[in-house]
């Protein structure tokens, strides 16, 4: 048994002040799953929703959805995985804020030794969200290159890798973004154009952007602020991809309001339904890891923290200060 580890618990939901280092065991695993030793581990808006209650956890719960380390021990039947090897994962269940913990080891996969710790922490939870959009959430027709696509929150940290991954695929995405320091940003990372939402009307500027026709799809992760905005954005049978609410959950839409506007579709898919299987989820990685290795997309890890900082961290993510993406140092 593996003793004097640490892991942030939260007894109630609440604001960061709930967030606390505590002492826990970790045993050996069980069938079908690992001991993994934590180098980095990272930060994602998710782990917002968990902690306030948003999306409920049983408590006490543990909190964080993606990590990089070493593989200590491994249980009966687990093939693809050996003690030592390099791993990430970005997946149900939550306890990820820890320096060690036990995992289904059909969420892991290992990481490519080009890749290092930081960015394997950073990367993969946001990454293969990028993959699962860009790749898999698709308007009827499919994306092909020189297509518009509007992508909100485009300067954090999925933005940041989906504005490289539209370029390598030809798409021209139009960013959003809340400042003019964070359009430069998207700019640089591959975004066709970039809009001051705090400035703009982006429903309009995308419409002159794209000469009245309006977008394919839109990627909205922001919810509340922006949904109206992005249903206004999209042309004729567009989608409306809405996989996140960081101002709060997306209003109901009356059906009929989406014949009027164009025959439009909505979904609201989640990361998790899409690495249900270790198949899906290795394929998935290997996309992602490929587009990395290759030079098309660079992690940006902007924000670094120390285990003691984590109500720090959670304070800056939640007023949406940050850039790219964030780790906790192990």
């Amino acid at each position: 048994m593996s003793r004097g580890e640490q892991a942030v618990l939260i007894q109630a939901p609440g604001g960061p002040e709930v967030l606390q280092w505590t002492p826990v065991e970790v045993g050996e695993p069980g069938p079908g799953e690992l001991r993994l030793r934590h180098h980095a581990i990272g930060l994602n808006y998710i782990d917002i929703y968990h902690r306030s209650g948003a999306y409920p956890l049983p408590l006490p719960a543990r909190l964080g959805m993606e990590a990089a380390g070493v593989v200590e021990a491994v249980g009966e039947g687990v093939t693809h995985l050996a003690v030592g090897d390099r791993v990430a994962y970005a997946s149900q269940p939550p306890g990820a804020y820890a320096t060690a913990r036990l995992m289904p080891a059909r969420c892991v996969v290992r990481l490519p030794e080009g890749i290092a710790f930081e960015a394997g922490a950073a990367m993969m939870l946001k990454g293969l969200t990028a993959q699962y959009l860009l790749r898999k959430t698709l308007p009827q027709g499919g994306l092909a290159a020189g297509d518009f696509v509007l992508f909100h929150a485009a300067a954090g940290g999925v933005g940041l890798i989906a504005c490289q991954w539209a370029r390598a695929l030809g798409l021209r995405l139009i960013a959003t973004a809340g400042s003019d320091q964070k359009c430069a940003l998207a700019l640089e990372a591959g975004a066709a154009h970039a809009i001051n939402y705090r400035r703009e009307d982006f429903a309009a500027r995308v419409r002159e952007i794209t000469g009245g026709q309006g977008v394919k799809v839109v990627y909205d992760s922001v919810g509340l602020d922006t949904f109206e905005g992005s249903l206004n954005s999209l042309a004729p049978f567009g989608l409306l991809v809405s996989f996140g609410n960081a101002s709060g959950f997306a209003p109901p839409v009356p059906l009929g309001q989406l014949a009027a506007k164009g025959s439009l579709y909505v979904t609201r898919p989640t990361l998790f339904t899409h690495l249900a299987t270790r198949e899906a989820t290795q394929a998935m990685a290997d996309d992602l890891f490929a587009r990395v290795l290759a030079g098309d997309i660079k992690i940006r890890v902007e924000q670094r923290y120390a285990l003691n900082q984590i109500q720090q961290a959670h304070r800056d993510l939640e007023a949406r200060s940050t850039v790219g993406s964030g780790v906790l140092l192990v």
